[in-house]
């Protein structure tokens, strides 16, 4: 009977009622602009240290490592990332030809060996990364020049054979020493040079400054500090350090491209309550920024020399040294109007009970996005999302990320 007497309804009823379906769909429409022009920042670090991420450790052949960073790079757009932020500079050397350092052993086995069949990988990802819309941010480690002594190939280009009395000895490992001048001015010329010749969204700097301290050991700079000291206390003057060589770049990137921004991905804790009861977090035990990195990371915001700040809090709910809703809260109160995008550790996936909760990573985006002042987040790091631990690469596509957003602008 309801499809007879539908049939008997008036022509100008039909005509009203496909006016209100037309006017209802009109209606829609701006609700679907604006959820594909929302801002959020969506990253995800590509490590080469190590071939941690890319390429894969023994692949020396350019065109297969084309094929697996389109690979790597078609998986996160599909994820619905934004932004990649790949290391391009692990150990003073180089994913791009250079005038200053040798090629990576990373990218082609033997230090100072060109890629064969010759390329340029930074070039390449830049272009590849542009043309589906996404951000490159090239990542560079400021200090670290050797990754370990007994074992990394050192070319006869290398800073460390050309310039020794730039660097000191840590652990296994090699250090610019960062109370050296030209040291300062040797990286300075380095950043120059990418900012200069690469359309690189940004230059981006991890959380090694000084070095993690190594329990009974003394970072060996006292040579430096009797140099160079002027009275300061030598934490001071470590941090001084720090603070000239971020002002310093900061300054050269903006000149030579003030359309490329500068990042910074401290450790997660700048400070512990119990030495800054008034700055600090309500965290204890752990290393900082600011007393054992040596890196003033509020001052760089307050200064307005870097662009965005993107902290690794890796730790979970209710870790009992640092736990992730405490840091992402004191965050949101200390971006002093800088970009902050929170960094999360999908990589510890599964490694403890907290991280084996389906639930774990899509609480801190919901809490994220409900934090005032913090604009997006990044990954740690690529190769996880390779194995969709607990699911959660398809919980981004399905659900987070299901509808494109735009990077923040520069603030």
């Amino acid at each position: 009977m309801k499809f007879l007497f539908s049939c008997l309804l008036p022509a100008v009823c039909c005509q009203l009622l496909i006016r209100r379906m037309l006017c209802i769909a009109c209606c829609l429409l701006p609700i679907v602009s604006t959820a594909q022009t929302k801002t959020e920042f969506r990253g995800v670090w590509v490590a080469t240290v190590d071939n941690i991420d890319w390429p894969t450790r023994g692949n020396f052949n350019s065109d297969s490592q084309k094929v697996e960073f389109i690979k790597l790079l078609n998986m996160h757009q599909r994820n619905g990332m934004n932004a990649l932020i790949v290391q391009v500079r692990p150990v003073t050397d180089a994913f791009y030809p250079s005038q200053y350092e040798p090629w990576s052993e990373f990218l082609t086995g033997v230090q100072g060996q060109a890629p064969v069949p010759y390329y340029d990988p930074l070039e390449f990802m830049i272009t590849e990364t542009h043309k589906r819309g996404m951000e490159f941010h090239a990542w560079m480690n400021p200090y670290r020049a050797v990754f370990n002594i007994a074992k990394s190939s050192i070319a006869a280009t290398h800073i460390t054979r050309i310039h020794p009395e730039w660097f000191l000895t840590y652990g296994d490992k090699r250090y610019f020493d960062p109370g050296n001048k030209e040291a300062q001015q040797y990286l300075t010329n380095v950043v120059k040079d990418v900012v200069g010749r690469y359309a690189v969204d940004a230059i981006h700097f991890d959380d090694y400054f000084y070095p993690y301290k190594i329990t009974g050991k003394e970072f060996p700079d006292e040579a430096t500090y009797g140099k160079y000291g002027n009275g300061l206390t030598k934490d001071d003057w470590r941090r001084s350090n720090t603070d000239s060589i971020i002002s310093k770049l900061s300054a050269v990137i903006k000149k030579e491209n003030p359309k490329c921004q500068f990042g910074i991905s401290p450790f997660g804790v700048w400070r512990n309550i119990d030495k800054d009861p008034v700055n600090g977090s309500k965290t204890n035990g752990a290393q900082t920024n600011y007393d054992d990195l040596y890196a003033d990371i509020l001052l760089w915001l307050q200064k307005g020399w870097i662009d965005y700040v993107a902290p690794q809090l890796y730790w979970e709910f209710g870790h009992k040294v640092a736990p992730f809703e405490i840091l992402l809260d004191w965050w949101s109160k200390h971006t002093y109007g800088k970009n902050c995008y929170i960094g999360l550790g999908i990589y510890r996936a599964n490694s403890n009970p907290a991280w084996k909760d389906l639930t774990q990573l899509p609480r801190m985006i919901d809490a994220l996005r409900n934090t005032p002042n913090i604009q997006g987040m990044v990954f740690f790091s690529s190769k996880t999302f390779d194995k969709n631990p607990n699911g959660w690469s398809d919980t981004l596509r399905l659900n987070y990320f299901k509808e494109p957003a735009k990077t923040p602008v520069i603030k």
